[in-house]
């Protein structure tokens, strides 16, 4: 057997081989790109470097009365209680520290609550497992979900640079202009962060709580739901884009086209191809993640749609399941994410994918005909 000291030379050995990865370990918390989030990490270091020094001293004497005041060396243990000069030292001492650590603190929490005077409104809303964001001064809103595809998540390919951290919609703000978040949930609570921005709050069903901030550099900046909100959390990504204002500018006048023809396109003549083609994409990016892109669920939180009387039932029942959801389950009311054509396409497809196909089509004027007021009673 491998004696003591062999033991303890390859421990030592090992420990030496690792500290060139340990080395590149980042435990602090980050410094950011806005003024905000400097200010931030500057309260932070100032209040780590004073619980540094308090645990020096603290330790310090600690230490230094267990070794000159032993036992062994004869020490006499002093007998005194309720000393007046003790109780103000430990008292004013606390105090003072308390009162040097909030003057910092107070200044910069001001400031991080100070919304007043932004230029651009966005609100926020939180769904399981996507963001809403609604920019209220140029009427134009839109979903942005993960974009990492299934197969890097289950290892069937290699995974990116920003795995877990990309969307297909980013949030596009303009530089030098303040922006303020009104941040809020329509499902259960989230939390809307970005570390470089300095920004975090919790989005909560019925409430809406305030959030700002200001780019000085173009850049994008990347972030997570940072609340425990169910089964696909982590699979929850923030990007925020800061652009010139010029380029912002273009960016907004071309969502407001994009708009606009998606509006038109209730009124166009669809193929089965091209729902069945927008259905697919429509599926992958709001339904795969619970039911599987096969359509096997995973039962039975979420069931199989795959030959089930969810698909090859009446077409009506099928509509209305994904515009109000199922109370008391997972599945969730679609009406205010899916436009009447991404609702025709979606159903389209689940009625004719995994071999089910039987050349049923149903369009966006079955779907706004379907939302008339007495279609369903």
């Amino acid at each position: 057997m491998m004696s003591l000291r062999h033991r303890l030379a390859c421990a030592v050995a090992v420990s030496l081989c690792a500290l060139p990865v340990n080395a590149d370990w980042g435990v602090n918390m980050t410094r950011g790109v806005t003024e905000i989030s400097q200010s931030v990490y500057d309260l932070h270091m100032i209040i780590f470097w004073i619980c540094v020094v308090i645990g020096i001293v603290v330790f310090g004497i600690m230490f230094w009365s267990i070794i000159n005041h032993r036992k062994s060396k004869g020490v006499k243990p002093a007998q005194f209680h309720e000393s007046t000069a003790v109780e103000i030292l430990w008292t004013l001492i606390p105090f003072a520290i308390l009162i040097g650590m909030a003057i910092p603190a107070t200044g910069t929490l001001i400031e991080m609550y100070d919304t007043s005077e932004a230029e651009i409104d966005i609100k926020v809303t939180g769904y399981q497992w996507k963001w809403q964001y609604e920019y209220l001064n140029e009427e134009i809103g839109f979903f942005s979900n993960m974009s990492t595809t299934q197969d890097e998540i289950y290892n069937r390919d290699e995974k990116g640079e920003h795995y877990l951290l990309e969307v297909d919609e980013p949030v596009v703000i303009p530089v030098g202009k303040k922006v303020r978040f009104l941040v809020t949930a329509n499902d259960v609570i989230h939390s809307w962060w970005v570390p470089d921005l300095a920004v975090k709050r919790d989005a909560i069903p019925g409430f809406v709580n305030e959030a700002w901030t200001l780019a000085n550099e173009p850049g994008i900046y990347r972030g997570q739901c940072a609340e425990l909100c169910g089964k696909d959390h982590g699979f929850m990504p923030v990007v925020v884009k800061a652009v010139p204002e010029e380029e912002y500018q273009g960016w907004v006048l071309a969502k407001q086209e994009v708009a606009r023809q998606e509006f038109e396109l209730k009124n166009k003549e669809w193929t089965f191809e091209e729902l069945m083609a927008r259905g697919e994409k429509t599926y992958g990016t709001y339904c795969a993640s619970c039911h599987q892109a096969n359509g096997m669920g995973l039962p039975p939180a979420f069931p199989a749609l795959k030959g089930s009387a969810y698909t090859s039932g009446p077409v009506a029942d099928h509509i209305d399941i994904i515009l109000k959801g199922v109370s008391g389950t997972a599945m969730q009311a679609f009406a205010n994410q899916l436009n009447e054509v991404d609702v025709a396409a979606v159903v389209t497809y689940e009625r004719n994918a995994w071999g089910d196909t039987d050349g049923e089509m149903v369009t966006p004027q079955d779907v706004i005909r379907h939302k008339e007021p007495g279609a369903r009673q």
